[in-house]
């Protein structure tokens, strides 16, 4: 089937079995051969094919609603729904979300992109549908995964009290993006294997009720035979005590197993759980058979072979960080490192293997790990927190409360710290350091390259003043010299890398280059500016900033952050609060806006952080420092 002659999902609902499983195969040979060009999350999507085919079956689209949590599962809800024929625009510039949108579709009626939001967000949408009186049903997808997550089960706890009539597909492939930890995915793992019981449950119920009670004592007991009956086929019951409705395991690949408990699930009233068994990235073998979670997310590959397209280059920051914290930790005992659920992706696997003892993944739970990290500290440990920008957003309060406030001694490494490209904005990491500059305690660095990166880390450990992060782009360095020898690098002292006397460029990490290269171009127009890395945006270097203000040098700032509150609002209100008020200053940086997914260099070029446009800004600059003179 050409599946670009979609429009909606209404002749899901018209074909049979065999159909069915016909449009499966078509939608993973559309996907496996779409995604090998463009990248995006291949095994999320080939684990949910017939269970994304059940579902649009049995629900009615915009006007009932499903919630995708995370999202990067909904690539065959968007070819259901009309969208096959801009996939390979997928994670483009200006291109098809790698995630639900609510101005992509009115299919889309939820927006994801980090994990475990999914229930309250049915819930939510659920009880506005009760309030105002309407007929919608509400189901919320979920990985194994996701569930881990402390909102998921904040979630599950409200919703099971209240009853809320929704239901909640589990998607059980045993397989997030690094492997499930904790309890409760123990707990899952005994469910898989207690086999289904619900049927059961009912026939045996059915029974007891013909049977006739003799003196009344066999009906006063057939409840508590239903419990024990409970207890005796499935371990645990843990979602069967929260007041849900537990239905499986079931067969996430056979259409038949799905259909009926997704159809008994969607009439049964209250809240529901489904249970449902799928294999991530079924029907391709390099995806079935991924341990190291490569094909969850990626970029382009080879189908035959099942090899990632690769382009020789540099170390990655996040492989240099992650070596450095090894080298470090084989000197002192204290350093332990954390990760919440993203050991490949920190490269903290590889600290894991040489350290296993001082290695924890504890799951989607960065509040946990944050204060977990602070009580480490407590206790005369060196705790290194390894984490993206975007998901420390989630550990906010502990960061303020249980971190800062206490003045401890947490290493906060923030991988993809700035533009992250195709995942889009609820990935881009541009608020790290709005949201961590005010807070009394921290500090912040940011290197130049990834050499840079290796003596900050080791700083950053030694440092015993409280909290300190290190805050480092996606992608590969720059191909310098490393040095051989760690050493400490002075917090708070910037470098200027180039002089000048026209104007002054105070910037950082990814922005230097393109600082350099608008100086260099300024050059040949006899403009001389000076470039200074910035290489703290806490402390800030107040001697230079001094010596600045006496030369009345008009100032830009750069940032690959928010303006608002970011590194150039800090160089503003130093000079504001230090009486010096004729400084002229401008800000570039990202805008008050989420910014979408594209290339980073198109993104660059979007918001304005290139060189002509550092250009137009010294210029604009220039007229003013004359008329002083």
């Amino acid at each position: 089937m050409d599946l670009k002659q979609i429009k909606d999902p209404e002749f899901v609902k018209r074909c049979n079995f065999k159909e069915l499983e016909e449009l499966a195969a078509d939608i993973r040979d559309f996907l496996i051969q779409n995604l090998s060009v463009t990248g995006g999350h291949l095994g999320p999507n080939l684990g949910v094919v017939e269970l994304t085919l059940v579902l649009h079956s049995l629900y009615q689209t915009p006007h009932d609603k499903l919630i995708w949590d995370v999202g990067h599962q909904a690539y065959v809800h968007k070819i259901l729904t009309g969208r096959a024929g801009q996939f390979d625009t997928l994670r483009k510039y200006q291109g098809l979300c790698g995630f639900p949108k609510r101005n992509e579709s009115d299919h889309d009626c939820w927006e994801t992109g980090h994990s475990s939001t999914s229930l309250s967000a049915a819930m939510g949408m659920a009880v506005a549908r009760d309030l105002k009186k309407t007929d919608e049903k509400v189901a919320a997808i979920i990985g194994d995964g996701a569930l881990t997550g402390g909102m998921a089960l904040e979630a599950l706890n409200h919703i099971g009290h209240e009853q809320t009539d929704l239901t909640i597909i589990l998607n059980d492939n045993e397989m997030s993006i690094a492997p499930n930890v904790g309890a409760l995915h123990s707990m899952l793992g005994r469910l898989r294997t207690a086999g289904k019981y619900q049927k059961v449950k009912d026939d045996i119920e059915f029974l007891i009720k013909k049977i006739p009670a003799f003196g009344g004592r066999l009906a006063s007991t057939a409840e508590r035979v239903k419990d024990s009956l409970k207890y005796l086929l499935v371990s645990g019951m843990f979602f069967e005590e929260l007041g849900f409705t537990y239905l499986g395991p079931v067969d996430g690949h056979d259409l038949d197993d799905l259909m009926s408990n997704m159809k008994y699930a969607r009439d049964t009233k209250g809240p529901v759980i489904v249970h449902v068994l799928t294999k991530k990235g079924k029907g391709y073998a390099p995806a079935e058979n991924d341990a190291l979670g490569t094909w969850h997310g990626l970029g382009p590959y080879k189908i035959e072979s099942g090899e990632v397209v690769k382009k020789p280059g540099p170390p990655a920051y996040s492989a240099v960080f992650s070596n450095t914290l090894q080298k470090i930790a084989h000197r002192d005992d204290r350093v332990v490192a954390l990760t919440a659920a993203m050991p490949g992706g920190t490269k903290l696997d590889k600290f894991g293997a040489v350290f296993p003892d001082r290695m924890f993944d504890v799951g989607i739970a960065e509040q946990h790990a944050t204060t977990m990290a602070g009580g480490l500290a407590a206790q005369g440990m060196k705790p290194v927190f390894a984490v993206y920008s975007t998901f420390l957003q989630r550990g906010y309060d502990q960061l303020v409360h249980d971190v800062c406030r206490q003045n401890l001694n947490v290493v906060f490494a923030i991988d993809r710290a700035g533009l992250v490209g195709a995942d889009g904005e609820t990935h881009q990491g541009v608020f790290d350091i709005a949201y961590m500059r005010h807070l009394p305690n921290m500090k912040i660095l940011m290197p130049k390259d990834e050499n840079e990166l290796q003596h900050m880390i080791y700083t950053a450990i030694q440092y015993d003043g409280g909290p300190i992060a290190v805050r480092y782009p996606r992608g590969n360095g720059s191909g310098v010299e490393m040095d051989k020898e760690l050493k400490e690098v002075e917090i708070g002292k910037w470098h200027v890398e180039k002089e000048g006397r026209d104007a002054t460029i105070l910037t950082f990490g990814t922005m230097l280059p393109v600082a350099h290269e608008a100086a260099a171009r300024l050059a040949d127009e006899h403009v001389n500016v000076q470039v200074i890395n910035a290489c703290s945006a806490k402390p800030l270097d107040e001697e230079l900033l001094e010596e600045l203000a006496a030369e009345k040098q008009p100032i830009l700032t750069m940032e690959e952050a928010i303006l608002q509150g970011g590194f150039g609002s800090a160089v503003m209100e130093y000079f504001h609060d230090n009486g010096h008020h004729r400084m002229v200053i401008e800000r570039l940086g990202v805008p008050d806006r989420y910014i979408e997914h594209g290339s980073v260099p198109e993104l660059y070029e979007e918001i304005g952080l290139t060189a002509d446009a550092v250009m137009k800004k010294v210029h604009s600059l220039l007229p003013t420092k004359q008329q002083r003179a």
